[in-house]
């Protein structure tokens, strides 16, 4: 316990001094590079580079604030945990590779922090040590190893440069060098991955076999938001031909983890899956071609999702460790604090005037109206957009309002210990008036936008469609003679993600054991079992039988038989 509040406290000091140096470092244009020279090899040096800029120290102060105050949240959440000191390690462990990631303007020293990530996430993940988890853990590992093989090869390319560090590159005309295009993919291979994209998105719900503390942190500041990080640091490197490319598959993530979301029933998976669209969004509008506006709303969204997911955890952690959302409704009676702070960060998740959520997503639509856009992405970013209030005000309607639920009786205490609910208000006094301050501070310059009227009301119509299917979704009962059964396998692909998760996995190994089969059953049990051993052992068999049946039968025969074979063998031996 001391650990803990050692710890919270050290975060929340780091928090604020960074934060202050961060809008000081804003306010006069600042930047430093450190860089301490390691190892020489001819023209290719290694050496540990640190950029502190405001964008570094900010998202530093953003990480550091949030793990603060998950940790207090944690001492009551796995209170009673027998592992609990391992836990926390583990945690700080998780974050100061974040960290690593952030300040290293060196690929190498990036790929350290990108493995940390990696590997401590998956001790995360199988914390709970069961077999579901165990699948999920190892899903999340391998699909990340392919974004650091990415990284890996990225470092190779980077070898024609004679360094390893992104500032190399910052003052060169484009082309930059040969492997620039590879170098460029390589990036936004590893930054997929790390971030969920299509076809990368199974790993995220899977993710949530960890604890609520783990997913809060995951999910809001730390290893999905590497991905989009990693991609503001390069951004100089990608041209626009390779962001139009991937610009589709960040919006089909979107629209798809938007539409899963509104049918599936698991909380912490709704909320993961509201993370998934959310990254889409972010890496939407930086194909788009603006990454200061990405790198805002990545900063609103971890403040606004970090709360969702503490709410959940409360709720989850005192009804019995439901995770049904239809096994809940009508909590607020029980649960007031939890569920205000959940509306707060589920209507600015929405972008509810004038809560965080609303200064990033409402600029975020009106540049998008406002670019040269084709009509397919204009329109699948406003359904997409349509769909997250959807989802918002469903799981809404289905914890907080409605009639109670008797199946989730079980403990209705919203808080033992108060520390918990601690922790979630100064989140969602942050939540509340954090997006407005960093908006006036750090876009010096206001955006121009000049958009028709119907484009402007485009915002509001979105907004109204979605609250109006998340009502309806939530007000929906099914019977046994609905016309909505003819859509049950429509549900249920939706919810499923595409099949991607069936696509991760056992789609990649289905030919293996397939043809694993087939050699076992016509080789191992078929040709070489009749052939091999159990065919000679027959044949054996018989002759002995025979034997047996003439010694026991016909000695003289037997002793004639033997005595013929033995000339046989002389003549034989003689000739």
């Amino acid at each position: 316990m001391v650990l803990c509040w050692l710890v919270s406290s050290l975060f929340m000091v780091f928090s604020v001094t960074l934060y202050i140096l961060g809008m000081w470092f804003m306010y006069w244009n600042f930047e430093v590079f450190v860089e301490f020279d390691i190892l020489t090899f001819n023209s290719l040096s290694v050496e540990l580079a640190v950029m502190l800029d405001w964008i570094s120290l900010m998202f530093t102060s953003f990480v550091f604030l949030i793990s603060s105050l998950i940790v207090m949240y944690s001492m009551e959440y796995m209170e009673g945990n027998k592992t609990f000191s391992r836990f926390i390690w583990t945690m700080i462990l998780f974050v100061l590779s974040m960290v690593v990631v952030i300040m290293s303007s060196n690929l190498v020293f990036i790929l350290l922090g990108w493995d940390g990530l990696g590997l401590v996430s998956y001790v995360l993940v199988i914390y709970f040590q069961n077999v579901k988890s165990y699948n999920a853990g190892m899903l999340t590992a391998l699909s990340n190893r392919i974004g650091d093989a990415a990284i890996l090869l990225g470092l190779v390319l980077m070898m024609d440069l004679g360094s390893w560090s992104y500032g190399s590159f910052l003052f060169m005309e484009v082309p930059f060098f040969k492997g620039c295009f590879f170098l460029s993919l390589m990036i936004i291979l590893a930054a997929m991955t790390k971030s969920a994209q299509i076809p990368f998105s199974s790993w995220l719900p899977a993710a949530m076999a960890a604890p609520t503390p783990v997913s809060s942190l995951v999910h809001s500041s730390t290893l999905v938001t590497a991905g989009v990080y990693l991609l503001f640091r390069f951004s100089d490197l990608l041209s626009m031909e390779v962001k139009s490319v991937f610009l589709v598959l960040s919006l089909l993530t979107m629209f798809m983890a938007g539409l899963g979301a509104n049918f599936e029933f698991d909380l912490k998976k709704i909320i993961a899956l509201s993370t998934l669209s959310q990254l889409g969004m972010m890496m939407t509008i930086f194909y788009l071609g603006d990454k200061d506006l990405a790198f805002f709303h990545l900063l609103m969204h971890a403040l606004f999702k970090a709360l969702l997911f503490m709410c959940a955890g409360v709720i989850i952690h005192s009804i019995g460790d439901y995770q049904d959302i239809r096994y809940m409704g009508g909590l607020m009676q029980f649960f007031p604090l939890s569920c205000a702070c959940m509306g707060v960060s589920s209507f600015a998740l929405c972008g509810l005037p004038f809560l965080s959520g609303f200064y990033s997503k409402d600029l975020i639509l009106e540049v998008v109206s406002m670019g040269q856009i084709g009509w397919f992405v204009y329109w699948l970013f406003y359904i997409s957009i349509g769909l997250t209030v959807s989802y918002s005000m469903r799981l809404f309607m289905y914890v907080s309002m409605g009639r109670f639920n008797v199946l989730s009786v079980n403990s209705l205490v919203e808080s033992t210990s108060g520390l918990m609910l601690k922790s979630m208000v100064p989140l969602s006094i942050l939540v509340i008036f954090k997006g407005s301050w960093l908006l006036w501070l750090g876009f010096s310059t206001p955006y121009f936008i000049v958009l028709p009227m119907f484009m402007k009301f485009m915002v509001l119509v979105s907004i109204l469609f979605g609250c109006v299917l998340g009502w309806e979704i939530s007000c929906f009962k099914v019977t046994w003679n609905s016309s909505a059964l003819k859509f049950y396998y429509t549900a249920m692909f939706s919810s499923g993600m595409w099949n991607l998760p069936v696509l991760s996995t056992s789609s990649l190994n289905s030919f293996f054991l397939g043809a694993g089969k087939l050699y076992m059953k016509s080789l191992d049990y078929g040709w070489t079992e009749y052939y091999g051993s159990k065919g000679l052992f027959s044949v054996i068999k018989d002759f002995i039988y025979i034997f047996q049946l003439i010694s026991r039968n016909h000695l003289k025969l037997s002793l004639l038989l033997v005595w013929g074979i033995f000339l046989i063998l002389i003549l034989f031996s003689i000739y």
